[in-house]
Protein backbone atom coordinates (compact mmCIF):
# COMPACT_ATOMS: atom_id res chain seq x y z
CA UNK A 1 0.00 0.00 0.00
CA UNK A 2 2.95 2.18 0.55
CA UNK A 3 4.06 2.24 -2.68
CA UNK A 4 0.31 2.81 -4.21
CA UNK A 5 -0.07 6.02 -1.50
CA UNK A 6 2.63 7.74 -3.85
CA UNK A 7 -0.40 7.86 -6.69
CA UNK A 8 -3.16 8.63 -4.27
CA UNK A 9 -1.71 11.72 -2.30
CA UNK A 10 -1.90 14.71 -5.32
CA UNK A 11 -5.78 13.59 -5.59
CA UNK A 12 -6.22 12.66 -2.15
CA UNK A 13 -9.46 15.08 -2.05
CA UNK A 14 -10.91 13.18 -4.93
CA UNK A 15 -10.19 10.70 -2.92
CA UNK A 16 -11.77 11.51 0.31
CA UNK A 17 -14.74 13.33 -1.83
CA UNK A 18 -15.89 10.71 -4.53
CA UNK A 19 -16.80 8.30 -1.46
CA UNK A 20 -18.38 10.63 0.70
CA UNK A 21 -21.14 11.86 -2.58
CA UNK A 22 -21.55 7.99 -2.94
CA UNK A 23 -22.69 8.10 0.77
CA UNK A 24 -25.19 10.56 0.18
CA UNK A 25 -26.61 8.69 -3.16
CA UNK A 26 -26.77 5.65 -0.68
CA UNK A 27 -28.70 7.67 2.01
CA UNK A 28 -31.00 8.50 -0.73
CA UNK A 29 -31.48 5.01 -1.77
CA UNK A 30 -32.62 3.42 1.99
CA UNK A 31 -34.74 6.14 2.80
CA UNK A 32 -36.77 6.25 -0.90
CA UNK A 33 -37.95 3.05 -0.07
CA UNK A 34 -39.54 4.17 3.54
CA UNK A 35 -40.86 6.95 1.84
CA UNK A 36 -42.82 4.96 -0.30
CA UNK A 37 -44.34 2.99 2.25
CA UNK A 38 -45.78 6.03 4.20
CA UNK A 39 -47.20 7.06 0.96
CA UNK A 40 -49.03 3.35 0.38
CA UNK A 41 -49.70 2.75 4.10
CA UNK A 42 -50.05 6.49 5.24
CA UNK A 43 -51.61 8.09 2.70
CA UNK A 44 -53.57 5.63 0.13
CA UNK A 45 -54.93 4.21 2.80
CA UNK A 46 -56.34 7.09 4.35
CA UNK A 47 -57.34 8.31 1.46
CA UNK A 48 -59.43 5.06 1.02
CA UNK A 49 -60.70 4.97 4.99
CA UNK A 50 -61.00 8.81 5.93
CA UNK A 51 -60.24 10.51 2.39
CA UNK A 52 -57.74 13.15 4.19
CA UNK A 53 -54.93 11.41 2.30
CA UNK A 54 -53.79 13.90 -0.41
CA UNK A 55 -52.29 16.42 1.97
CA UNK A 56 -49.78 13.60 3.19
CA UNK A 57 -49.15 12.11 -0.52
CA UNK A 58 -48.26 15.53 -1.36
CA UNK A 59 -45.71 15.93 1.82
CA UNK A 60 -44.05 12.58 0.95
CA UNK A 61 -43.91 13.00 -2.94
CA UNK A 62 -42.35 16.49 -2.20
CA UNK A 63 -39.49 14.63 0.29
CA UNK A 64 -39.29 11.92 -2.20
CA UNK A 65 -38.31 14.82 -5.14
CA UNK A 66 -35.81 16.56 -2.77
CA UNK A 67 -34.36 13.07 -2.16
CA UNK A 68 -33.73 11.98 -5.51
CA UNK A 69 -32.27 15.58 -6.42
CA UNK A 70 -29.47 14.80 -3.72
CA UNK A 71 -29.28 11.35 -5.18
CA UNK A 72 -28.50 13.22 -8.35
CA UNK A 73 -26.12 15.12 -7.07
CA UNK A 74 -24.38 12.63 -5.32
CA UNK A 75 -24.48 10.18 -7.86
CA UNK A 76 -22.63 12.99 -10.58
CA UNK A 77 -20.31 14.35 -7.96
CA UNK A 78 -19.28 10.70 -6.98
CA UNK A 79 -18.83 9.39 -11.13
CA UNK A 80 -16.58 12.93 -11.32
CA UNK A 81 -14.38 12.92 -8.61
CA UNK A 82 -13.95 8.94 -9.26
CA UNK A 83 -12.96 9.46 -12.27
CA UNK A 84 -10.37 12.33 -11.77
CA UNK A 85 -8.73 10.27 -9.08
CA UNK A 86 -8.56 6.91 -11.19
CA UNK A 87 -7.55 8.91 -14.04
CA UNK A 88 -4.81 10.49 -12.17
CA UNK A 89 -3.66 7.60 -10.36
CA UNK A 90 -3.20 5.59 -13.87
CA UNK A 91 -1.17 8.80 -15.64
CA UNK A 92 1.23 9.32 -12.77
CA UNK A 93 1.93 5.34 -12.54
CA UNK A 94 2.37 5.36 -16.42
CA UNK A 95 4.72 8.17 -16.25
CA UNK A 96 6.99 6.56 -13.16
CA UNK A 97 6.89 2.80 -15.10
CA UNK A 98 8.28 5.01 -18.20
CA UNK A 99 10.91 6.63 -16.65
CA UNK A 100 11.99 3.38 -15.20
CA UNK A 101 12.21 1.02 -18.38
CA UNK A 102 13.80 4.65 -19.92
CA UNK A 103 16.73 3.74 -17.08
CA UNK A 104 16.80 -0.05 -18.04
CA UNK A 105 19.45 -1.35 -19.81
CA UNK A 106 19.59 -3.62 -22.76
CA UNK A 107 19.81 -6.71 -20.29
CA UNK A 108 16.62 -5.36 -18.57
CA UNK A 109 14.91 -4.86 -21.84
CA UNK A 110 16.08 -8.26 -23.00
CA UNK A 111 14.55 -9.89 -19.78
CA UNK A 112 10.70 -8.40 -20.13
CA UNK A 113 10.76 -8.49 -24.04
CA UNK A 114 9.31 -4.89 -25.70
CA UNK A 115 5.66 -6.53 -26.14
CA UNK A 116 5.25 -7.54 -22.37
CA UNK A 117 6.33 -4.04 -21.33
CA UNK A 118 3.66 -2.43 -23.80
CA UNK A 119 1.34 -4.38 -22.42
CA UNK A 120 2.10 -3.30 -18.81
CA UNK A 121 2.17 0.54 -19.56
CA UNK A 122 -1.07 0.37 -21.16
CA UNK A 123 -3.61 -2.57 -20.98
CA UNK A 124 -2.02 -3.35 -16.78
CA UNK A 125 -2.54 0.32 -15.98
CA UNK A 126 -5.62 0.69 -17.44
CA UNK A 127 -6.97 -2.75 -15.44
CA UNK A 128 -5.52 -0.26 -12.51
CA UNK A 129 -7.14 2.64 -13.68
CA UNK A 130 -10.76 0.83 -13.71
CA UNK A 131 -10.42 -0.84 -10.71
CA UNK A 132 -9.52 2.33 -8.73
CA UNK A 133 -12.58 4.06 -10.53
CA UNK A 134 -14.90 1.11 -9.23
CA UNK A 135 -13.43 1.27 -5.60
CA UNK A 136 -14.05 4.45 -5.06
CA UNK A 137 -17.83 4.47 -6.48
CA UNK A 138 -18.20 0.95 -4.38
CA UNK A 139 -16.13 0.96 -1.84
CA UNK A 140 -18.65 2.42 0.96
CA UNK A 141 -21.64 2.64 -1.36
CA UNK A 142 -21.97 -1.19 -1.22
CA UNK A 143 -20.83 -1.80 2.47
CA UNK A 144 -23.27 1.32 3.43
CA UNK A 145 -26.25 0.19 1.24
CA UNK A 146 -25.64 -3.52 2.83
CA UNK A 147 -25.49 -2.21 6.16
CA UNK A 148 -28.28 0.43 5.62
CA UNK A 149 -30.67 -1.79 3.90
CA UNK A 150 -29.98 -4.44 6.75
CA UNK A 151 -30.93 -2.20 9.60
CA UNK A 152 -34.28 -1.12 7.88
CA UNK A 153 -35.25 -4.11 6.57
CA UNK A 154 -35.00 -5.45 10.38
CA UNK A 155 -37.03 -2.52 11.53
CA UNK A 156 -39.52 -3.24 8.98
CA UNK A 157 -40.23 -6.60 9.79
CA UNK A 158 -37.96 -8.52 12.18
CA UNK A 159 -39.18 -11.69 11.87
CA UNK A 160 -39.78 -11.80 7.86
CA UNK A 161 -35.54 -10.75 7.95
CA UNK A 162 -34.44 -14.08 9.10
CA UNK A 163 -34.57 -14.74 5.45
CA UNK A 164 -31.54 -13.03 5.36
CA UNK A 165 -29.47 -15.78 7.55
CA UNK A 166 -29.94 -18.05 4.92
CA UNK A 167 -28.97 -16.22 1.50
CA UNK A 168 -26.06 -13.93 2.71
CA UNK A 169 -23.68 -16.64 3.57
CA UNK A 170 -24.80 -18.66 0.50
CA UNK A 171 -23.50 -15.64 -1.51
CA UNK A 172 -20.37 -15.38 0.41
CA UNK A 173 -19.51 -18.74 -0.38
CA UNK A 174 -20.51 -17.80 -4.15
CA UNK A 175 -17.62 -14.97 -3.49
CA UNK A 176 -14.85 -16.69 -1.79
CA UNK A 177 -15.14 -19.77 -4.90
CA UNK A 178 -15.58 -16.85 -7.70
CA UNK A 179 -12.23 -15.05 -6.02
CA UNK A 180 -10.08 -18.40 -6.13
CA UNK A 181 -10.70 -19.42 -9.49
CA UNK A 182 -10.53 -15.79 -10.97
CA UNK A 183 -7.27 -14.81 -9.47
CA UNK A 184 -4.56 -17.23 -11.51
CA UNK A 185 -6.81 -17.07 -15.08
CA UNK A 186 -6.34 -13.67 -15.29
CA UNK A 187 -3.10 -13.43 -14.69
CA UNK A 188 -3.10 -16.29 -17.39
CA UNK A 189 -4.76 -13.71 -19.58
CA UNK A 190 -2.52 -11.15 -19.13
CA UNK A 191 0.41 -13.29 -20.31
CA UNK A 192 -0.94 -14.35 -23.47
CA UNK A 193 -1.73 -10.10 -23.84
CA UNK A 194 1.52 -10.30 -23.70
CA UNK A 195 2.47 -12.59 -26.30
CA UNK A 196 -0.01 -11.27 -28.74
CA UNK A 197 1.43 -8.20 -28.74
CA UNK A 198 4.62 -9.09 -29.01
CA UNK A 199 3.70 -11.25 -32.48
CA UNK A 200 1.98 -7.90 -33.65
CA UNK A 201 5.04 -5.66 -33.26
CA UNK A 202 7.66 -8.61 -35.22
CA UNK A 203 5.29 -8.90 -37.84
CA UNK A 204 4.58 -4.86 -38.19
CA UNK A 205 8.13 -3.99 -37.44
CA UNK A 206 9.36 -6.46 -39.83
CA UNK A 207 7.33 -6.52 -42.07
CA UNK A 208 9.56 -5.96 -45.40
CA UNK A 209 11.20 -9.05 -44.44
CA UNK A 210 8.06 -10.86 -43.77
CA UNK A 211 7.09 -10.10 -47.67
CA UNK A 212 10.26 -10.33 -49.23
CA UNK A 213 10.25 -13.96 -47.88
CA UNK A 214 6.58 -14.50 -48.74
CA UNK A 215 6.28 -15.80 -45.32
CA UNK A 216 2.88 -14.37 -44.52
CA UNK A 217 1.30 -17.42 -44.32
CA UNK A 218 3.69 -18.51 -41.53
CA UNK A 219 2.75 -14.98 -40.11
CA UNK A 220 -0.75 -15.65 -40.08
CA UNK A 221 -0.57 -18.88 -38.39
CA UNK A 222 1.56 -17.13 -35.70
CA UNK A 223 -0.80 -14.59 -34.97
CA UNK A 224 -3.83 -17.41 -35.11
CA UNK A 225 -2.04 -19.48 -32.49
CA UNK A 226 -1.40 -16.22 -30.20
CA UNK A 227 -4.64 -15.01 -30.96
CA UNK A 228 -6.39 -18.26 -29.68
CA UNK A 229 -4.19 -18.56 -26.92
CA UNK A 230 -5.26 -14.92 -25.66
CA UNK A 231 -9.21 -16.01 -26.80
CA UNK A 232 -9.35 -19.14 -24.70
CA UNK A 233 -7.61 -17.14 -21.62
CA UNK A 234 -10.22 -14.73 -21.95
CA UNK A 235 -12.84 -17.04 -21.83
CA UNK A 236 -11.25 -18.82 -19.06
CA UNK A 237 -11.80 -15.81 -16.74
CA UNK A 238 -15.01 -14.80 -18.16
CA UNK A 239 -16.44 -17.85 -17.36
CA UNK A 240 -16.02 -16.96 -13.57
CA UNK A 241 -18.20 -13.64 -14.36
CA UNK A 242 -20.46 -16.03 -16.74
CA UNK A 243 -21.36 -18.69 -14.14
CA UNK A 244 -21.54 -16.07 -11.29
CA UNK A 245 -24.16 -13.93 -12.55
CA UNK A 246 -26.91 -16.77 -12.94
CA UNK A 247 -25.92 -18.06 -9.93
CA UNK A 248 -26.33 -14.55 -7.85
CA UNK A 249 -29.19 -14.26 -10.20
CA UNK A 250 -30.91 -17.32 -8.95
CA UNK A 251 -30.33 -16.46 -5.11
CA UNK A 252 -31.90 -13.15 -5.59
CA UNK A 253 -35.22 -14.19 -7.35
CA UNK A 254 -35.44 -17.19 -4.92
CA UNK A 255 -35.25 -14.94 -2.11
CA UNK A 256 -37.84 -12.09 -3.39
CA UNK A 257 -40.10 -15.46 -4.36
CA UNK A 258 -39.52 -16.41 -0.68
CA UNK A 259 -40.35 -12.96 0.65
CA UNK A 260 -43.43 -12.43 -1.22
CA UNK A 261 -44.85 -15.60 -0.61
CA UNK A 262 -44.07 -15.27 3.61
CA UNK A 263 -44.50 -11.44 3.19
CA UNK A 264 -47.92 -11.80 1.32
CA UNK A 265 -49.59 -14.59 3.68
CA UNK A 266 -48.48 -12.16 6.86
CA UNK A 267 -50.67 -9.76 4.53
CA UNK A 268 -53.12 -11.79 4.06
CA UNK A 269 -53.47 -12.36 7.65
CA UNK A 270 -53.39 -8.48 8.70
CA UNK A 271 -49.65 -8.73 10.26
CA UNK A 272 -48.28 -6.88 7.66
CA UNK A 273 -49.58 -3.47 5.72
CA UNK A 274 -49.12 -3.85 1.60
CA UNK A 275 -46.33 -0.73 1.85
CA UNK A 276 -44.16 -2.43 4.28
CA UNK A 277 -43.91 -5.68 2.36
CA UNK A 278 -43.46 -2.94 -0.61
CA UNK A 279 -40.64 -1.76 1.03
CA UNK A 280 -39.47 -4.76 2.80
CA UNK A 281 -38.78 -6.29 -1.08
CA UNK A 282 -36.80 -3.17 -2.08
CA UNK A 283 -34.49 -3.45 0.78
CA UNK A 284 -34.01 -7.08 0.29
CA UNK A 285 -33.15 -6.61 -3.06
CA UNK A 286 -30.85 -3.65 -2.20
CA UNK A 287 -28.66 -5.82 0.38
CA UNK A 288 -28.87 -8.54 -2.43
CA UNK A 289 -27.17 -6.15 -5.24
CA UNK A 290 -24.96 -4.70 -3.00
CA UNK A 291 -23.86 -8.12 -2.41
CA UNK A 292 -23.59 -8.58 -6.35
CA UNK A 293 -21.38 -5.26 -6.34
CA UNK A 294 -18.73 -6.58 -3.95
CA UNK A 295 -18.35 -9.44 -5.88
CA UNK A 296 -17.70 -8.03 -9.17
CA UNK A 297 -15.83 -5.51 -6.85
CA UNK A 298 -13.51 -8.43 -5.85
CA UNK A 299 -13.07 -10.11 -9.15
CA UNK A 300 -12.14 -6.77 -10.61
CA UNK A 301 -9.90 -6.48 -7.77
CA UNK A 302 -8.38 -10.36 -8.31
CA UNK A 303 -7.87 -9.03 -12.28
CA UNK A 304 -5.74 -5.52 -10.78
CA UNK A 305 -3.73 -7.48 -8.35
CA UNK A 306 -2.90 -9.44 -11.37
CA UNK A 307 -1.56 -6.54 -12.92
CA UNK A 308 -0.45 -4.90 -10.20
CA UNK A 309 2.30 -7.54 -9.91
CA UNK A 310 3.59 -6.81 -13.00
CA UNK A 311 3.56 -3.43 -12.67
CA UNK A 312 5.65 -3.93 -9.30
CA UNK A 313 8.23 -6.52 -11.25
CA UNK A 314 8.88 -3.15 -13.84
CA UNK A 315 9.07 -0.65 -11.24
CA UNK A 316 11.36 -2.78 -8.51
CA UNK A 317 13.89 -3.82 -11.24
CA UNK A 318 17.06 -2.54 -11.09
CA UNK A 319 18.89 -1.44 -14.02
CA UNK A 320 22.28 -3.35 -14.31
CA UNK A 321 23.46 0.39 -15.58
CA UNK A 322 23.32 2.87 -13.50
CA UNK A 323 25.00 6.05 -11.88
CA UNK A 324 27.71 4.68 -9.25
CA UNK A 325 28.37 6.07 -5.53
CA UNK A 326 31.75 8.17 -7.01
CA UNK A 327 29.65 9.38 -10.11
CA UNK A 328 30.33 13.54 -10.24
CA UNK A 329 28.27 15.83 -12.47
CA UNK A 330 31.45 17.71 -12.80
CA UNK A 331 33.04 14.99 -15.00
CA UNK A 332 32.40 15.32 -18.67
CA UNK A 333 34.39 14.13 -21.68
CA UNK A 334 36.66 16.71 -22.79
CA UNK A 335 39.23 15.20 -25.14
CA UNK A 336 38.24 11.70 -26.03
CA UNK A 337 41.02 9.74 -24.58
CA UNK A 338 40.24 5.93 -24.33
CA UNK A 339 41.60 3.30 -22.46
CA UNK A 340 40.56 -0.19 -21.71
CA UNK A 341 41.97 -2.22 -18.68
CA UNK A 342 42.09 -6.08 -18.90
CA UNK A 343 38.36 -5.45 -20.03
CA UNK A 344 36.48 -9.04 -20.55
CA UNK A 345 32.43 -9.49 -20.89
CA UNK A 346 30.36 -11.87 -21.00
CA UNK A 347 26.06 -11.23 -22.43
CA UNK A 348 25.25 -14.51 -20.89
CA UNK A 349 27.21 -14.65 -17.11
CA UNK A 350 26.83 -18.05 -16.73
CA UNK A 351 28.20 -18.70 -20.27
CA UNK A 352 32.09 -20.04 -19.56
CA UNK A 353 32.96 -18.23 -23.28
CA UNK A 354 33.61 -14.46 -23.15
CA UNK A 355 32.45 -11.98 -26.06
CA UNK A 356 35.36 -9.89 -24.35
CA UNK A 357 38.37 -11.20 -23.24
CA UNK A 358 41.34 -9.63 -21.95
CA UNK A 359 41.18 -6.60 -23.70
CA UNK A 360 43.80 -3.57 -23.26
CA UNK A 361 43.87 -0.85 -25.59
CA UNK A 362 44.37 2.77 -25.46
CA UNK A 363 43.19 4.83 -28.10
CA UNK A 364 44.72 8.84 -28.00
CA UNK A 365 42.36 12.05 -28.50
CA UNK A 366 41.52 12.90 -31.81
CA UNK A 367 42.93 10.15 -33.40
CA UNK A 368 40.68 8.18 -36.05
CA UNK A 369 40.70 4.08 -35.14
CA UNK A 370 38.94 1.37 -37.71
CA UNK A 371 38.19 -1.80 -36.00
CA UNK A 372 37.96 -4.88 -38.46
CA UNK A 373 37.65 -8.59 -37.91
CA UNK A 374 35.37 -11.13 -38.56
CA UNK A 375 31.85 -11.40 -38.18
CA UNK A 376 30.89 -12.30 -33.73
CA UNK A 377 34.01 -10.95 -32.93
CA UNK A 378 32.78 -9.00 -30.16
CA UNK A 379 33.41 -5.43 -32.17
CA UNK A 380 30.29 -3.68 -31.68
CA UNK A 381 30.52 -5.13 -28.23
CA UNK A 382 33.75 -3.53 -27.40
CA UNK A 383 32.60 0.09 -28.68
CA UNK A 384 29.25 -0.49 -26.25
CA UNK A 385 31.48 -0.53 -23.30
CA UNK A 386 32.25 3.05 -23.76
CA UNK A 387 28.99 4.34 -23.66
CA UNK A 388 27.89 2.00 -20.72
CA UNK A 389 25.26 0.63 -23.29
CA UNK A 390 26.49 -2.52 -20.98
CA UNK A 391 28.93 -2.48 -18.14
CA UNK A 392 32.38 -5.03 -18.33
CA UNK A 393 32.46 -7.88 -16.37
CA UNK A 394 36.05 -7.78 -15.80
CA UNK A 395 38.18 -4.91 -15.57
CA UNK A 396 37.69 -1.22 -16.62
CA UNK A 397 36.90 1.55 -19.22
CA UNK A 398 38.72 4.83 -19.16
CA UNK A 399 37.74 8.35 -20.76
CA UNK A 400 39.95 11.17 -20.42
CA UNK A 401 41.78 8.60 -17.73
CA UNK A 402 37.79 8.99 -15.53
CA UNK A 403 36.62 5.19 -15.30
CA UNK A 404 33.35 5.43 -17.24
CA UNK A 405 31.72 4.01 -14.33
CA UNK A 406 32.06 7.33 -12.32
CA UNK A 407 30.78 9.63 -15.47
CA UNK A 408 26.63 10.83 -14.46
CA UNK A 409 25.69 8.86 -17.50
CA UNK A 410 23.50 11.86 -18.88
CA UNK A 411 27.07 13.83 -18.84
CA UNK A 412 29.19 11.02 -20.21
CA UNK A 413 26.85 10.02 -23.28
CA UNK A 414 26.19 13.42 -23.96
CA UNK A 415 29.75 13.63 -25.09
CA UNK A 416 29.27 10.63 -27.15
CA UNK A 417 28.19 10.30 -30.76
CA UNK A 418 26.84 6.77 -31.66
CA UNK A 419 25.60 5.31 -35.44
CA UNK A 420 24.67 2.07 -34.33
CA UNK A 421 24.94 -1.00 -36.60
CA UNK A 422 20.70 -0.83 -36.49
CA UNK A 423 19.88 2.74 -37.76
CA UNK A 424 16.40 4.12 -36.44
CA UNK A 425 14.79 6.67 -37.62
CA UNK A 426 11.86 8.42 -35.41
CA UNK A 427 8.06 9.46 -36.41
CA UNK A 428 8.60 12.97 -38.02
CA UNK A 429 10.21 15.60 -39.98
CA UNK A 430 13.99 15.16 -41.33
CA UNK A 431 14.21 18.31 -39.58
CA UNK A 432 13.12 16.57 -35.83
CA UNK A 433 14.94 13.65 -36.76
CA UNK A 434 18.51 15.56 -37.24
CA UNK A 435 17.78 17.94 -34.01
CA UNK A 436 18.53 14.45 -32.08
CA UNK A 437 21.76 15.64 -32.32
CA UNK A 438 21.40 19.19 -30.82
CA UNK A 439 17.96 20.31 -30.16
CA UNK A 440 19.32 24.03 -30.17
CA UNK A 441 20.85 23.68 -33.44
CA UNK A 442 19.19 26.26 -36.18
CA UNK A 443 18.40 25.81 -39.82
CA UNK A 444 22.09 26.39 -41.13
CA UNK A 445 23.82 24.26 -38.76
CA UNK A 446 21.38 21.25 -39.73
CA UNK A 447 22.10 21.89 -43.00
CA UNK A 448 25.60 21.52 -42.79
CA UNK A 449 25.48 18.49 -40.96
CA UNK A 450 22.88 16.98 -43.91
CA UNK A 451 25.78 18.08 -46.45
CA UNK A 452 28.80 16.48 -44.68
CA UNK A 453 26.92 13.49 -44.19
CA UNK A 454 26.14 13.74 -48.07
CA UNK A 455 22.79 13.51 -47.27
CA UNK A 456 21.33 17.11 -48.72
CA UNK A 457 20.66 16.05 -52.28
CA UNK A 458 18.54 13.58 -51.43
CA UNK A 459 16.72 15.48 -48.72
CA UNK A 460 16.06 18.31 -50.65
CA UNK A 461 14.43 15.81 -53.53
CA UNK A 462 11.85 14.71 -51.02
CA UNK A 463 8.37 16.50 -50.70
CA UNK A 464 8.61 19.75 -48.17
CA UNK A 465 12.66 19.10 -48.11
CA UNK A 466 13.64 18.87 -44.33
CA UNK A 467 10.10 19.74 -43.64
CA UNK A 468 9.17 16.72 -45.03
CA UNK A 469 7.57 13.34 -43.01
CA UNK A 470 9.87 10.07 -41.85
CA UNK A 471 7.45 7.51 -41.43
CA UNK A 472 7.90 5.26 -38.36
CA UNK A 473 11.43 3.71 -38.46
CA UNK A 474 12.34 5.49 -41.41
CA UNK A 475 10.22 3.35 -44.00
CA UNK A 476 10.15 5.84 -46.61
CA UNK A 477 14.01 6.47 -46.54
CA UNK A 478 16.23 3.47 -48.67
CA UNK A 479 18.94 2.00 -46.26
CA UNK A 480 21.92 4.21 -47.48
CA UNK A 481 19.63 7.30 -46.76
CA UNK A 482 18.84 6.12 -43.32
CA UNK A 483 22.53 5.71 -42.85
CA UNK A 484 23.33 9.24 -43.93
CA UNK A 485 20.72 10.92 -41.94
CA UNK A 486 21.79 9.01 -38.87
CA UNK A 487 25.35 10.44 -39.53
CA UNK A 488 24.50 13.60 -39.99
CA UNK A 489 22.12 13.36 -36.91
CA UNK A 490 25.90 12.36 -35.16
CA UNK A 491 28.04 15.12 -36.62
CA UNK A 492 25.52 17.96 -35.08
CA UNK A 493 25.94 16.44 -31.70
CA UNK A 494 29.75 17.59 -32.66
CA UNK A 495 30.43 14.75 -29.94
CA UNK A 496 34.13 14.48 -28.43
CA UNK A 497 33.55 10.56 -29.38
CA UNK A 498 32.32 9.41 -32.23
CA UNK A 499 31.31 5.64 -32.87
CA UNK A 500 30.50 4.64 -36.13
CA UNK A 501 28.95 0.69 -35.96
CA UNK A 502 29.18 -0.54 -39.89
CA UNK A 503 27.43 3.15 -40.32
CA UNK A 504 28.17 3.56 -43.95
CA UNK A 505 27.71 -0.15 -45.12
CA UNK A 506 24.72 1.17 -47.64
CA UNK A 507 26.40 3.51 -48.76
CA UNK A 508 28.56 3.53 -52.14
CA UNK A 509 32.62 3.83 -51.58
CA UNK A 510 32.72 7.62 -53.23
CA UNK A 511 30.16 8.82 -51.09
CA UNK A 512 31.70 7.41 -47.96
CA UNK A 513 35.18 8.89 -48.65
CA UNK A 514 33.37 12.14 -49.48
CA UNK A 515 31.83 11.22 -45.59
CA UNK A 516 35.76 10.50 -43.64
CA UNK A 517 36.57 13.84 -45.25
CA UNK A 518 33.54 15.14 -43.43
CA UNK A 519 35.21 13.65 -40.25
CA UNK A 520 38.39 14.83 -40.50
CA UNK A 521 37.56 18.40 -41.46
CA UNK A 522 34.46 19.34 -39.59
CA UNK A 523 35.66 16.99 -36.47
CA UNK A 524 38.99 17.28 -36.55
CA UNK A 525 39.83 16.74 -32.43
CA UNK A 526 37.23 14.15 -31.86
CA UNK A 527 38.64 10.24 -31.14
CA UNK A 528 36.55 8.84 -34.36
CA UNK A 529 36.18 5.01 -34.16
CA UNK A 530 34.91 2.93 -37.36
CA UNK A 531 33.61 -0.21 -37.59
CA UNK A 532 33.86 -2.02 -40.71
CA UNK A 533 33.42 -4.56 -43.13
CA UNK A 534 35.22 -2.72 -46.25
CA UNK A 535 38.78 -2.50 -45.75
CA UNK A 536 38.70 0.73 -47.73
CA UNK A 537 36.78 2.28 -44.89
CA UNK A 538 39.92 2.08 -42.74
CA UNK A 539 42.89 2.00 -44.84
CA UNK A 540 43.57 5.50 -44.22
CA UNK A 541 42.93 5.23 -40.64
CA UNK A 542 45.79 6.56 -37.35
CA UNK A 543 45.29 3.04 -35.67
CA UNK A 544 43.28 -0.42 -37.34
CA UNK A 545 42.39 -2.57 -34.57
CA UNK A 546 42.41 -6.62 -35.40
CA UNK A 547 40.04 -8.53 -33.54
CA UNK A 548 39.39 -12.35 -33.71
CA UNK A 549 37.02 -14.11 -31.36
CA UNK A 550 36.72 -11.53 -28.69
CA UNK A 551 40.76 -10.55 -28.65
CA UNK A 552 42.30 -7.75 -30.15
CA UNK A 553 45.57 -9.68 -32.46
CA UNK A 554 46.52 -6.86 -34.15
CA UNK A 555 47.24 -3.06 -33.62
CA UNK A 556 48.98 -0.95 -35.96
CA UNK A 557 48.16 1.30 -39.32
CA UNK A 558 47.46 0.04 -42.63
CA UNK A 559 51.16 -0.39 -43.64
CA UNK A 560 52.07 -2.20 -40.48
CA UNK A 561 49.28 -5.11 -40.85
CA UNK A 562 49.76 -5.91 -44.16
CA UNK A 563 53.67 -6.94 -43.27
CA UNK A 564 53.15 -8.05 -39.52
CA UNK A 565 49.43 -9.60 -39.61
CA UNK A 566 48.22 -12.51 -41.09
CA UNK A 567 44.34 -12.06 -40.42
CA UNK A 568 44.41 -8.42 -41.62
CA UNK A 569 46.17 -9.54 -45.00
CA UNK A 570 43.77 -12.65 -45.29
CA UNK A 571 40.44 -9.82 -45.25
CA UNK A 572 42.61 -6.97 -47.48
CA UNK A 573 43.48 -9.32 -50.21
CA UNK A 574 40.02 -11.24 -50.40
CA UNK A 575 38.67 -8.06 -50.99
CA UNK A 576 41.59 -6.03 -53.03
CA UNK A 577 42.87 -9.31 -55.08
CA UNK A 578 46.14 -7.87 -54.18
CA UNK A 579 46.12 -5.67 -57.44
CA UNK A 580 46.38 -2.80 -54.74
CA UNK A 581 49.50 -4.16 -53.33
CA UNK A 582 50.68 -5.18 -56.84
Amino acid sequence: MKRWMKYVRPYKWAFILGPLCMIVEVVGEVILPRLLQKIIDGGIGNEIVQGNGVAYITTMALLMIVTAALMLLGGVGGAYFGAKASVGFASDLRLDAYKKIQSFSFANIDKFRTGSLITRLTNDITQLQTFVNMLLRMCLRSPGMLVGATIMAVITNPSLSTVLLVVIPLILVVIALVIRAGFPRFSRMQSKIDNLNITVQENLTNARVVKSFVREDREKSKFYNANGELKAAGLSALNVMILMQPLMMLLINGTTITVLWLGGNQVMAGTMLAGELSAFLTYINQILFSLMMVTMLFINASRAIASSKRIKEVLDEEPDIKNGENTSLSNKVKNGAIRFENVSFRYYKNSPDKVLDSINLEIPSGATVGIIGSTGCGKSTLVSLIPRLYDADDGAVYVDGVNVKDYDLTALRDGIGVVLQKNVLFSGTVEDNLRWGDGDADDEQVRAAAMHAQADGFINEMPSAYKGDIVQGGQNVSGGQKQRLCIARALLKKPKILILDDSTSAVDTATEAKIREAFRTDLKGSTKLIIAQRISSVMEADMIIVMNDGKITGIGDHNQLLQSNEEYREIYYSQTDGKEAE
